[in-house]
Formats: structure tokens, sequence, C-alpha cells
């Protein structure tokens, strides 16, 4: 079989040894091999075979009765070359059932797996193989799941400390915190930025501390890929092309990784810590991407001038004045846009204002708003969210577009639709001047313009035809509250809300109030 197609330990987490002899139900006893607490076995095998390596992938309690031992063996080579094809093989431990072919655990076996540093375990007759490989699996599946709270622990304080004033400082805290290591976030040149825990491994700090900055340099984009013993993660290797976005090492006993934050600017975070445990990786991997968002926010011109604009607008610039800082489009479009499933976070609002070109995004609530430049694109549904966009407005309408958004979801969600815009089409409203339409609106709509509550839902109904239920479902309310309030509005406008005529007249007025 060629090299590259010899499969790997499978991805679960492996089984410590020890805590599978402490299972009082099994009732298993190691008698020989040495007695590491780092044993760990990724899966229970069994086989009779006399020489079991063509089938033993590595990492497995091979358990066998002793059906293949000849009567002769314990005299001879047998024993010796039975243990050591098990131990070139991978094989991390062995165990043996006594009963119903031996009364007893072969003395040559025994020494056989005290020469080759095997462990052998002893296997009662009141103990049967696939008890032992459910005993395995039971544990594996213990340990997963230990590890993915671990993981999603770790991912929500991460983002608590992203969201603290000082944000990269916090992450790297959190990421020392969880790794039980040192966390360091490295600038363009090489210098440290900032960092957070210690370096594990006593007397080793130098020797590490180097280490981890030369795998650093292999990860930056434009690094010389030097160095030798180092497991890249994506991308290729040294030397074939553009620097790996993740790279990994172990100098003096720790484990070192690096991982390329994704902002271009060449800036990496490098972790060290004394274990490596399986979701590690994807807890640093987490860090990582948040510290991208942050690195990439401060230090990109785009970021600058968002900025720029913020501070502008809170001194009092109108619109008009620092929408040149945010993008050269004279033109914008409101998305609102609520997930299908939970509410969403800043990475998941991040990812939805990168789809639609747009970096301007705010969370409020189960909504996401973006304001995205009109120059760009058309704008199209997106999978998993709900959304409506405004129509194209100019930077002194922006609270305008974000009605029209608003009302442009509540109707997508009441009309199960994944993308709904404002209508923007030239009608017999653009006959009437602006100023008498917007006194005409204000006039019809005196009597309920001091319930917001009975204007907007009278608008959505209107919209969806006078349904009830869809009215519901748009606002988010009980059906018989949208018949109430629809009630009381007919009542104080003194109207009657089934007459085509009235109804056009009230959506000509709320249209342009």
């Amino acid at each position: 079989m060629p090299d590259a197609a010899v499969p790997a330990v499978p991805p679960t987490p492996p089984v410590a040894l020890a805590a599978l002899l402490a299972r009082e139900d099994l009732g298993l006893r190691q008698i020989a091999g040495p007695a590491d607490a780092a044993t760990v076995i990724h899966w229970a095998h069994t086989s009779e075979m006399a020489d079991p390596y063509p089938y033993l992938l590595g990492g497995e309690l091979l358990l066998t009765a002793g059906v293949h031992i000849p009567e002769a063996a314990g005299s001879g080579t047998y024993f010796d070359a039975y243990v050591s094809r098990i131990v070139e093989a991978g094989g991390a431990a062995l165990g043996f059932g006594v009963a119903p072919v031996h009364d007893t655990v072969p003395r040559a076996l025994v020494e056989a797996c005290d020469q080759y540093g095997l462990p052998l375990v002893e296997v009662p007759p009141r103990t049967t193989f696939s008890g032992v490989a459910r005993a395995v699996w039971q544990l594996m599946a213990q340990a997963r799941h230990t590890e993915l709270r671990r993981v999603t622990e770790a991912q929500q304080s991460l983002a608590a400390a992203a969201a603290r004033p000082d944000p990269v400082p916090s992450v790297l805290r959190q990421l020392a915190q969880r790794t039980g290591g040192r966390a360091v976030l490295y600038a363009p040149d090489g210098g440290e930025v900032a960092s957070a825990g210690r370096l594990p491994g006593p007397g080793a700090g130098v020797e590490v501390g180097a280490a981890l900055a030369g795998l650093v340099g292999v990860v930056r984009p434009g690094g010389d890929g030097g160095g030798s013993g180092i497991g890249t993660g994506t991308g290729p290797g040294p030397g074939t092309g553009p620097a790996p976005s993740s790279a990994s090492d172990t100098v003096a006993g720790v484990h070192l990784a690096a991982y390329a934050l994704g902002t271009g600017q060449g800036f990496v975070l490098g972790v060290a810590a004394a274990r490596r445990d399986p979701g590690d990786h994807t807890i640093a991997s987490v860090g990582a991407v948040l510290l991208s968002l942050l690195t990439g926010e401060h230090q990109s011109s785009t970021g600058a001038a968002r900025s720029s604009a913020l501070v502008r607008m809170l001194l009092g610039a109108a619109p008009q004045e620092v929408a040149p800082l945010l993008d050269p489009g004279e033109l914008w479009v409101v998305v609102h846009a609520r997930p299908d499933g939970p509410a969403p976070d800043a990475v998941a609002a991040s990812a939805l204002g990168a789809a639609l070109g747009s970096p301007l995004v705010d969370v409020a609530g189960d909504v996401v708003r973006v304001l995205v430049p009109a120059v760009r694109r058309e704008l199209d549904a997106q999978p998993g969210w709900t959304c409506g966009v405004s129509a194209a407005v100019g930077p002194g309408e922006w609270g305008v577009g974000d009605a029209q958004a608003a009302r442009a979801l509540s109707r997508a969600r009441a009309t199960r639709a994944e993308l709904v815009r404002h209508g923007d089409r030239p009608g017999l409203a653009g006959l009437v001047p602006p100023a008498e339409a917007a006194a005409h609106a204000r006039a019809v709509l005196a009597p309920v313009a001091a319930n917001p509550a009975l204007t907007e839902t009278l608008r959505t109904w209107l919209s969806l035809h006078g349904s009830w239920d869809r009215t519901a479902v748009a606002l988010s309310v009980h059906r018989n509250t949208v018949r109430q309030r629809i009630a009381r509005a007919a009542t104080l406008l003194n109207t009657d809300l089934d007459d085509p005529d009235v109804r056009m007249e009230l959506w000509f007025a709320l249209r342009t109030e």
C-alpha cells in the first residue's frame, strides 16, 4: 500500500488505557508492559491471526483468546515474533482473554510484552470482547462530548473577550488560559504586538520562544519557509508557493502552532502549550478569526475611514458629508436581515456583510442591518437569511431607507419569501407634490398618529391584503391582537376598512407620512 493511502487514526478522541482499566464492570488487569498513564487507544480490534500486522492501523487495543497459539509456542520464538509484529504495526495494547482456550495468560507472552514494552491486559472469563469494545466506544463518546463542551465554552469566552474595551489582549488571555500555555500576536515585521500566558517547560523558555518565532515566519505571507520538522496545516508546504495558513511543531516537549491572520497585513498568531488536546486547534482557529477581524478593522484604510466617519457624525456632521469616507457611491440601500436559526452574533453579522459587499454592519436584537452602496451590484437572496431591502437612497435619507427595509423584512417574513425589495416604481403618488402629500397624510392619519402600534399594524395589514394571520406573523403578535388593533383604528378613523377606496386612501397616506 502506498504511504499516501495509509489511513490515519480516527478523528475521535483517544481513550486512556487507565480509564478502561478503571471500569469495575470489566474487571481488566494489566499484567505486563509499562504502566504509563499517557498510553491511549483509538479503537478495539479482535483478531486470532498469528500475524495481525496486515490488519492493524495503529493505536488499537488488540483482543485475542489465543486460538492461533500452537501447543509448543512456549518453548520457541513464537511470542517474540507475535508481539514484535504488533508493536511494529503501532498497536497500543494487547488484551488476552482467559478461557475457553487458555486457563491463564501464557508466561512467554507476558515476558515478550515486557521485553517490547507492550501493555498486556488480562480479560477475565466473565468479560466478552464485545463488552470491552463497547466500553471503549462509550469512553470515546464521553470524551467527545467533554471536548465539544470545552470548545463551545472556549468559543463563547473568546467572543465575549473580543467585545471588551481591550479586545486583542483579552482574546490572547483567553487563548492562553484555554490552551494552558502562551498566546502571542506577532506584527508583520516579526515583533510581538501583545501576548498573554507563560511559555511552558522549565528552562526551555528561550528555545521555545525562538522556535515559535521561527514557526511564525513560516506561515507569514512572504515567509522563507525555513526550518525542519514543521508540520503545515492548510496551504502548500514550505518552498512550494504561498505560505500555509497554519503550521505546527514540537520543540523541547512543547507543542507550537502558528496561524496567519486573514487580514492581508501579515499578522500571525502563535500558541505554545505543554499539551495538545483534540479541540485546541479549533479553539486557536476561532481566536485567529477574531483577531483577524480586530486587526483588519484597525489597520486597514477602510477601518480608518469608518472610524473617521463615525467621529464626524458624533460631532454633528451631516450624513452627506461623511458618506464619501465610507464609499464613493452616492446612493445606498439598507438591508434588514433575520437569520432562519438562532439570533445572530457579531461573526455571523460580519459574514453577511461580507456576502453583501459592505463592512457597515449593525446587530440589533435578532435583526442585522447592513448599509450597502447601491453602485456595488444587485443584491441577491442570502442562504439562511430572510432579507428586506430598501430603495436606493441618498445619505440624507438613510433613515427613510431603514424604515423601508424594516417594512420589506416584515413582508418577507409574512409571505415566507427569501428577499423582498421596497417598491420604488413611479406611480400616481408622484403626481402629487411631496409637501401636499405629506400634509394630506398627516390629516388623514391624525386620529391614530399618537399610537405607533396602530399605525404600523394598519400599514402591515393593508400591505398584506387584510390577512390577519400573515400580519400577526409579520408583527410577531397574536392574530387576535391584530383584530383588536384594526378594529380600534377603524373606530378612531371613523371609517369602513372594508371599502377599497378607504383602503387606497389610507395606503397612500401611510406611504407618504
